[in-house]
């Protein structure tokens, strides 16, 4: 990437619940996991494994020149809280149909799964 810009996506060896107060947003068995230069480690979840149920899509989008344009979805009470590139761009393109979430506790699953 650009400028020593990295970005690198693995395939995450522990599944992950996302939590937001007591509410369960996502559990996955398989999330990615993203590091960017200058940007905290993320985990990007299949959309299957989010309570889409739960999410009010947004008006905003923005632009990473290097991952693409997001799109948004919010909570009653959290605006903008989860995103996902819908066409990432093809150095990311594992991202796609994958939803990403800010400020909730992503809990790493750190007994042995079966």
């Amino acid at each position: 990437m650009a400028d020593g810009h990295t970005i690198t996506i693995e395939q995450g060896d522990r599944p992950v619940r996302v939590v937001r107060g007591d509410l369960v947003l996502a559990e996955s068995r398989r999330p990615l996991v993203l590091r960017e230069t200058g940007c905290p480690v993320r985990y990007y979840i299949p959309a299957e494994d989010v309570r889409l149920d739960l999410l009010t899509p947004s008006e905003t989008h923005t632009v990473c020149p290097f991952k693409g344009t997001a799109s948004y979805w919010s909570l009653p009470d959290a605006p903008d809280l989860v995103w996902s590139y819908p066409e990432p761009k093809d150095g990311v393109a594992q991202i796609k149909d994958h939803l990403c979430f800010y400020d909730v506790e992503v809990q790493e699953e750190t007994r042995a799964v079966s």
